[in-house]
This record gives structure tokens, sequence and C-alpha cells, in this order.
């Protein structure tokens, strides 16, 4: 084949070749770079889905009449009693998150190590997990005036109620010896959470939660070890740990108050967050024989999407801060 058809080709399909004669493909034309986005963004490990309940919006903003809580079966007597919304309500307005790389044509046409396409990479493993960095936004300012739940009231609070619930606390204290916790008080926070969760009642004085399934501690990295142990060891301290496998530990590298985690139930309808989805993740680029690379020999990559995650169910999502 002539040598230059040959280059015409290798140039066409995104293999450029080197002065040395080194032939490198840098994956990093706009369909290949694209494609290394989506295959990272799906394979992304994320919990979000766990953690909060997907509502698909199709206007800026969404109003929630506050579900209140199903009525319970009642004997038939003089016919239906039919209950309708509670008064509560709150909005939950979407919001537009963008993250864009800036690449020089001479770093694509020098990249001869693949460090863009792994920026690429990287990049969609943040697109990918930003819905759970909104989580850990929402549980580290949940005590926080202005970061309020359906009730009026901040997430985290010792004095939740509604209609016949009476006032309720989801922000315990759990007191420790040291700054460093132990496996045995981590089993005593876990076990008193979980304790608290299942004497939550609804607003008709019903129980929120009839059992301890579906549990998931989110925890500070500094904290995994000894509460991965006290929610799966057999036996601490010579006793028989009752707990051993009822829930699942999850280090949530965004929370970094070394004394404070999470207990989150999430096999209900409703979960402790709601995920508003108005547009998903599109990732569109700015490359070959565009106007940016012509006037500035640069090449963009850019992603965008809109949504919003909130607060649901505070009776599904324990605090508890250690205490010395």
């Amino acid at each position: 084949m002539n040598l230059l058809i040959l280059l015409g080709i290798m140039v066409a399909v995104g293999v450029l070749v080197m002065p040395a004669g080194l032939v490198v493909n840098t994956g990093l034309l706009t369909r290949n770079a694209r494609s290394e986005f989506f295959n990272r963004f799906s394979s992304t490990p994320t919990y979000y889905q766990r953690l909060a309940m997907t509502i698909q919006s199709n206007r800026d903003q969404e109003n929630y009449r506050w579900l209140g809580s199903v009525p319970r079966m009642r004997e038939w007597g003089n016919g239906r009693l039919a209950q309708g919304l509670r008064s509560e309500s709150f909005d939950v307005t979407n919001l537009k998150y963008e993250a864009t790389l800036e690449v020089d044509r001479d770093e694509i046409s020098d990249d001869q190590t693949g460090q863009i396409k792994i920026r690429v990479g990287e990049l969609a493993q943040r697109a990918a997990t930003h819905k759970d960095y909104l989580i850990a936004q929402l549980l580290i300012n949940g005590a926080t005036s202005g970061y309020l739940c359906y009730d009026g009231g901040v997430y985290f609070n010792t004095t939740h109620s509604s209609g016949a619930s009476g006032n309720q606390n989801n922000a315990l204290t759990f007191t420790a010896a040291a700054a460093t916790k132990t496996t045995a008080e981590c089993r005593g926070a876990l076990q008193a959470a979980i304790a608290a969760m299942l004497s939550y009642l609804d607003d008709q004085g019903e129980p929120m939660v009839y059992s301890p399934s579906g549990m998931v501690a989110l925890v500070p990295p500094s904290m995994f070890t000894p509460m991965a142990e006290a929610a799966s060891a057999a036996i601490i301290g010579g006793t028989t740990n009752v707990l051993a496998g009822l829930c699942e530990v999850i280090p949530f590298p965004w929370l970094t108050a070394g004394t404070t985690w999470y207990l989150c139930k999430t096999d209900g309808v409703v979960k402790p967050f709601a995920f508003q989805d108005r547009e998903a993740i599109e990732f569109r680029s700015l490359a070959e024989d565009s106007e940016e690379e012509f006037k500035r020999e640069k090449y963009l990559f850019g992603v965008r999407a809109r949504y919003n995650m909130a607060y649901a169910y505070w009776q599904y999502c324990v605090r508890t801060v250690f205490s010395n």
C-alpha cells in the first residue's frame, strides 16, 4: 500500500505517527473520548440508587405534598373512609451541573502515555459519583439551619413531630471512652441507632419501620474498620454479636468528621433521600475541526446534567455523634 495512503488512514482513525517512528493511539478523537467516558461512567460504583428514590422531573421545580402515611386496614363498618395527603409540602428546584476539561492540541499530539485519556476517565468517575457527593453534603449539613425536611425542621432533629407521632429524635449521641472508637463501642452505637429507628411512628401513630432489614451504615473512612467489625463479627468481647450480618457498612469518603456516622434504611418504597432527575448526564466535545481548535488550538471535553438531591423520610436516617 502507498505510504501516504496508509498514513492518511491512520490519521483518520485517530492514530498518530511520532517523529521517532513510534505509532501511538491516543484514543482522544471525539468518538473515542465519548466511548471512554461512558464506559467508565457506567462501570463506576455508586450508592445513591440505594439511598435515594428516583423521581423523574419534567419542569424546573417540583412540589411534593407530604405523603403522610397510608391508612391502616380497618373494618368496613359504614363504608370507605378516604384520607387525603397531609398539609406539609416542600419544593425541589432542579440545578444545572457541569465539568469541563480543556486540552491543548499539542498535548494530544505529544501524549504518548495516555494521560489525557486517563483524565477523561477521571472526569467520568467524578460525574458518576456526584450524586453520592450530594447525599454526603445533605448528611453533613443535616442539622444546619436551612437544611429542612417536610415537617419544617432540620433533617437531624431531637423534636420531629407530625400528626399523632409525638416528639421523635434522629440525632443521637453515644458516649465513647476515647477518640479512637472500639469495636464494642461501635456495636453499642449501632444497636442504639437500630433501636431508635424501629421505634419511630408515623403521623397516625403507627410504626414506620417494620424490620431491621436494608440497614446501611455510612461512616467516615477512619471509622470503617471498627464499625465493619461491629456489624459482621460473630463474637465481640467474648459475647455473641446479635447484630452480625444485619447491617452493611460503607466508607463514605466525603464524611471527614471522625465522630459522626449515619444509619440508613434502604429497602422501603420511600427512602431517606429523593433524587429528582430532570436531564441525564451528557458528554460533548469541541475537538477536531471545531472553532476552538482553529482559533485557540484547544480541545474541550465537557459534561452537563440537571437534577437535584433532597431529603425524604427522616425516619429512615439516624445520625449518631460519638462523645467523650
